[in-house]
Parts: structure tokens; sequence; C-alpha cells
């Protein structure tokens, strides 16, 4: 279980990070220029970018922005000047987790199950605030072209088939969605096979004299053991189904730019060949160029 907690909080690290890194965005200034025949070479991305982006200096991809949203909550809504929405965003997420404290402090004075519903309902609050700032980010990001590969990727992260709904794709959402409700159905029956199993064989070992159990301790510790090998199955089946729920939306949203047309043809035509700048003489040369169309 423990390994599976760690590989599940790595995939959530891992993706925004990833796309922060490398979501492509067509329509900032971040594409290296071209000045003749000599390609400058596009500067790597600093720190300081993060700041000057929020004074209207510098432009981000979605997901650069993405990741500073990840960090410090209302960034994103800071780079899309929506300056209005920041307040309501830290005021959300400070009365959720006033209130939890506050609810989880009653709870271990009075010791009140009732309390533990009220503390966790207001720190569900707290987290529903920071992942609408997060999806709001993304909604409002401006973009030249109808459909962006990096906002579908997040979108698809954010809710899984929201992707899908951004492509266009409606038809794999009962696919999407009857993947994680089969997969957490098992997750769940594993893990509550797997908890009374277990308990079962803490008592037989434990207390072998007062168990009276017809089943043995050894066949005993066989199904809690089987059980919770069957829950780390769940468990990754369900990352699975998340993963390739991202992915799907990335590919098919870089599909929608695709050329399928029945066009396939072969053009033979004289062309120039630019002169190399690095050499003596950079008069071009006469040739024959190519195009092929499919």
């Amino acid at each position: 279980m423990k390994r599976s907690l760690i590989f599940l909080l790595c995939l959530f690290c891992y993706i925004p990070l990833a796309y922060g890194q490398f979501a492509i965005d067509m329509g900032d200034q971040g594409s290296s220029a071209v000045n003749d025949t000599t390609v400058q070479a596009k500067e790597s991305f600093k720190l300081r970018t993060y700041f000057t982006a929020l004074a209207g200096k510098d432009t981000l991809k979605i997901g650069r922005m993405f990741s500073g949203a990840l960090i410090l909550p209302g960034y994103s809504q800071a780079y899309n000047r929506q300056y209005w929405k920041i307040p309501v965003i830290y005021a959300g997420m400070g009365a959720g987790i006033y209130m939890g404290c506050h609810f989880n402090k009653k709870y271990l004075d009075t010791e009140d199950d009732s309390y533990v519903l009220y503390r966790n309902l207001c720190y569900a609050g707290a987290g529903l605030f920071y992942w609408s700032s997060l999806l709001d980010g993304v909604v409002n990001f401006k973009y030249d072209k109808p459909v962006l590969p990096a906002r579908a990727t997040l979108y698809s992260a954010l809710l899984p088939g929201l992707g899908q709904m951004y492509n266009g794709d409606y038809w794999k959402l009962p696919i999407i969605y009857g993947g994680l409700i089969a997969c957490g159905y098992f997750w769940q029956y594993n893990g509550l096979q797997y908890r009374r199993y277990k308990i079962m064989y803490n008592h037989a070992t434990a207390k072998p004299s007062e168990y009276d159990g017809w089943m043995s301790p050894d066949n005993i510790k066989w199904y809690r053991d089987t059980f919770r090998r069957y829950r780390d199955y769940s468990i990754i089946a369900t990352l699975l189904v998340y993963a390739l729920n991202i992915i799907d939306a990335n590919v098919f949203a870089h599909f929608k730019d695709f050329d399928v047309s029945d066009d396939l043809t072969l053009r033979i035509e004289p062309g120039l060949i630019p002169g190399n700048s690095y050499a003596s003489a950079v008069l071009p040369g006469a040739g024959i160029q190519l195009r092929l169309t499919f």
C-alpha cells in the first residue's frame, strides 16, 4: 500500500511539472526567431520570468502558468488579469482551513465523531477552492486558435473527461468514467476484504486460545495477502485509466490540426538554395525542390 501511495503522489506531482516544462503553445512569444539563414537559439527559461509575466513584460505558456498556480494559488488569475478573483480564492481557502482547524480542536476536546465530518467537509471545501482556481486559470488562458493541446491535457488532468469534451469527443466519456467506476469498485471491495482478513488474522494469532473460527491462520493469511495484492492492482488500474485519459486528450487535440484530406500530390519545381552564411560567398544556388502533400 505504501508503494502504491508513493507512486500515486509521484504521478500527481510529475504531470503538472512535466507540462510546465514541455507544454506547447504556438501563441506565445517564446519561439526561436529566424534571421535570414541563421537560426537563433531559444533562450532558456528563467525563474524571474514568472514575475516579469505578471507585469506584462513576458508571456508564459499555459503549462508554465499552471505550474506557477500550483505553487501560488491565484497566480493564473493575476496572469490572466482577473485580479478580482484572487480575494475570493483566498477567502474561500482561508475560511475552509480555519473552520477545519476549529472543528478538529472541538473533536480533540470532546471526542465527538460528528466533528470529524464537519472538519473533513471544511478541508474539502478549501481544497475545492484551490482546485477551482487551477481550472479557472486554464479556462481563461488566452489563445488564438480553437484547440490548444496543452489546455486539453490540463483539463483531463484536473477533471477526467473534460479534455475529451473540449476536443468534442463526447462518446469517450462513458468509457472513461466506466473504467474509473469499475476500478474504484474493485479498489473498495478488495480493500474491505483485506481489512477483514487482516483483523481475523491478528485475532487468530494474538489470542489463539480464544479463536474458534473454521479457517486456519495460514488460510486467513493467504486470503489477506491475496486481497491486499488485488487492492494494489486496482489502484494501479485506476492510475492507468487516469493517465490514458490525459494522453488521449493530448493526442486527439493535436489531431485537430492534422490534415486528413485526400490530396496526395508531388510537385517538382525549380528553387533557390540559400548560401552558407559562414562561407566566404553567400550567393544562393539554383536547384530543384520536391513538395510532397499527403
